[in-house]
């Protein structure tokens, strides 16, 4: 590849290989790309690395934005609690620490003491606390770690009263929390088996199996609980009922919201009796709540695609009979998104026009309460055990950080337990709520959020923001980056797309498989509708996304180059032909459908961003973003999809690409990486959009 215009873009080699899918020959030149390990890969990460950070290192108001970014950043910020063994447990934050602290107090008056601090286990924050589990008689706390931001996580077992860890290490787990036995002797948890040399990063992980572990046994005595041979996609999640008789097994299949629940009784003991498949037809959603005896509160999306509580009893030879089942909290307008049980209630979560509604009702379905909220917001948290009388939430929205709740189930009032501090002024901003009109006349919500008094005058720089996927719902919710983009004089504009979870299981699957193509569009609206409403114009508008809103991004930017500015997609799905192919990329085959499906097929090579970069197009300013350790959306999408932007640009704005270094897909990423990420995406575009400080 030829240098050109201002940016001297590293040579990349285009290969010669050629795929043929139910007859069509698709070319695949930077395939190589995708062998993260060789040397020619890294040599080619390096140099445009350089290149990137050279660029990115010449914006004028990086500084300043770094140092704002840190001072928002810094502030005392808390977990929700949660109690077990007469303890409290939660996590803090003093403000710019790499990683929350992992808390116990013997009350919530008392001193709390440090339990785990992972901010000791590297010299740059790069591993994380990535699943805790107390157990019931709250004597020990299982805990997994993530180095470098990988799914793969390592559990180990500290005793909380003398803060030791016990010899017990297990290996290999990912997509897997741990669920302890009410006697607090063991756990189940999920692992796959030890991948072969060198793709740990990046080989298909399927074959899950459900283990018990016994406190100070090592890991190749743990006792196989479930496997299916026969079906190496599924896997398995494992939850113990209240009263410790009950081994609640989520079946999942990839990404999709249809589910199986299995059970195991565990009166007479671990493994002693089969595991039952109570509702094996994956034709719905079916969530755990609780248990009394042997009636299963089961959270479900059977016959209501907005969800409803049903009670099933797990010991009559009918109960996969919906037939048999009684309704407790039956199908409402508004989407259930969870339902806890606590203190002998059911706390239902509800989203209505992608804002949460709480309702308590009693074990039997009775509606008792509405939980007043502080506005227009979310809510979450709500967990406990059935004999609690408290419960904890969090509150967030655009401009009201995090804020934690105590509430008494009882009295039905709830109080502050922990509110924090950030160095600004909320009420310089608001947030509205609009409808827009789709392509196909749909009609789609957004929130925006700016400054009070803006003047819509078409020249607003404006950052529009959607995810349209998995059954996802975007909430209102504080982030120190979107302030940082307020005070910048920026409008944030939130699309709630098709493929997400805002109105139930029809809007997502309105935007899956077939009908990909509807979240672009709906995407593609928003921008429109805000050029139309002289919010912003084209030149003022960029996008971004991660993910699967990564995936956005770049689909919306290849088809419609002419409506944004500056595009940021980040650890994007963006070959989608060779998706399944790697890590649990196989697992998205329920929202994406499969290259492997000839209809299915050109569906996914009419939209797939790597795809669809044409030659001789000016692109917006793009500033593509992924990690070195990602092995959920591995990197070699975007090392392609970068690759072929930089061949193909034909205007005089940047096609950049910045691989961060021992850094993952997101989760765990140390705050310093935070603060350095944001600075360069919003040093990139405040500086493409002509903004000054």
């Amino acid at each position: 590849m030829a240098a050109r215009s201002a940016y001297d873009y590293p040579l990349t080699r285009k290969g010669d290989t050629v795929d043929t899918y139910h007859g069509a020959q698709v070319n695949d030149p930077y395939r190589w790309l995708e062998e993260l390990d060789t040397d020619e890969t890294r040599a080619w990460v390096e140099a445009q690395n350089k290149l990137t950070f050279g660029v990115l290192g010449s914006i004028k108001q990086r500084d300043a934005i770094r140092t704002r970014l840190t001072e928002l950043w810094n502030y005392e910020r808390y977990g929700v609690p949660y109690k077990e063994g007469g303890k409290y447990f939660y996590s803090r934050n003093d403000g710019l620490q790499n990683q929350s602290v992992l808390y116990v107090a013997d009350s919530l008056a008392a001193e709390p003491r440090v339990l785990i601090d992972p901010n000791t286990l590297s010299q740059d924050g790069t591993v994380a606390l990535s699943g805790t589990a107390i157990s019931q008689d709250g004597k020990y706390v299982a805990y997994g770690l993530a180095a470098a931001g990988s799914d793969w996580q390592e559990y180990r077992v500290r005793e909380i009263a003398t803060g030791k860890d016990l010899d017990d290490h297990l290996k290999w787990i990912k997509f897997s929390g741990a669920a302890w036995t009410k006697d607090s002797k063991g756990f189940f948890y999920s692992r796959y088996d030890a991948p072969s040399d060198g793709e740990a990063l990046k080989g298909k992980n399927e074959f899950q199996k459900l283990y018990y572990h016994k406190i100070g046994t090592p890991q190749d005595k743990d006792i196989l609980v479930y496997e299916r041979k026969d079906h190496p996609q599924w896997g398995f999640g494992g939850e113990v009922s209240d009263d410790g008789r009950w081994l609640v097994i989520r079946v999942w299949e990839g990404s999709a919201d249809k589910n199986a629940l299995f059970v195991h009784d565990l009166s007479g003991g671990v493994g002693k009796k089969p595991v039952v498949e109570l509702l094996n037809k994956f034709d719905a959603e079916y969530t755990f709540v609780g248990s009394k005896g042997s009636s299963l509160f089961i959270q479900t999306t059977q016959g209501a695609a907005r969800g409803k509580v049903v009670a099933i009893d797990a010991a009559k030879k009918d109960a996969g009979d919906p037939s048999a089942w009684k309704v407790l909290v039956p199908e409402a307008p508004e989407t259930l998104r969870s339902v806890s049980h606590v203190g002998g209630k059911l706390i239902a979560s509800y989203l209505k026009d992608a804002r949460s509604e709480v309702r308590v009702f009693g074990e039997g379905g009775k509606l008792e309460r509405d939980i007043t909220l502080p506005g227009l917001g979310t809510a979450a948290g709500f967990g406990g055990r059935a004999k609690d009388g408290e419960t904890f939430y969090a509150f967030t929205s655009y401009t009201w950080p995090t804020t934690i709740f105590r509430y008494d189930l009882k009295t039905g009032t709830s109080e502050v337990f922990r509110q924090p501090k950030v160095a600004f002024d909320p009420s310089k901003y608001e947030t509205t709520q609009v409808f827009y009109t789709s392509k196909d006349g749909t009609k789609v919500p957004m929130f925006l959020t700016h400054k009070k008094g803006l003047e819509r005058n078409g020249q607003n720089p404006t950052y529009l923001y959607g995810y349209g996927g998995f059954n996802v719902a975007l909430t209102p919710g504080f982030s120190v980056p979107d302030l940082m983009w307020l005070e910048l004089g920026g409008v944030l504009a939130v699309a709630n797309l098709r493929g997400g979870g805002e109105y139930g299981e029809s809007w997502h699957e309105a935007g899956t498989k077939l009908h990909k193509q509807n979240v672009f569009d709906d995407f593609i609206g928003a921008a429109e509708y805000l050029v139309a409403e002289k919010v912003t114009s084209p030149s003022k508008l960029a996008i971004g996304g991660r993910s699967n809103g990564g995936l956005l991004v770049g689909a919306a930017m290849t088809q419609r180059p002419d409506l944004f500015a500056v595009a940021l997609p980040g650890v994007g799905v963006m070959d989608m032909l060779r998706f399944h192919k790697f890590t649990i990329g196989w697992a998205w085959v329920s929202d994406y459908g499969s290259s492997d499906d000839a209809e299915q097929f050109k569906a996914l090579r009419a939209y797939s961003p790597l795809h669809n970069v044409k030659a001789g197009t000016k692109y917006p300013a793009t500033l593509v973003y992924t990690a070195d350790h990602d092995d959920r959306v591995v990197p070699g999408h975007s090392y392609k999809f970068a690759a072929a932007l930089q061949a193909a640009q034909a205007g005089d704005k940047p096609a950049l690409i910045r691989i961060d270094v021992r850094a993952g897909h997101g989760a765990g990423k140390p705050t310093s990486k935070q603060i350095e990420e944001w600075t360069d995406l919003w040093g990139f575009v405040v500086h493409n959009l002509g903004m000054t400080l």
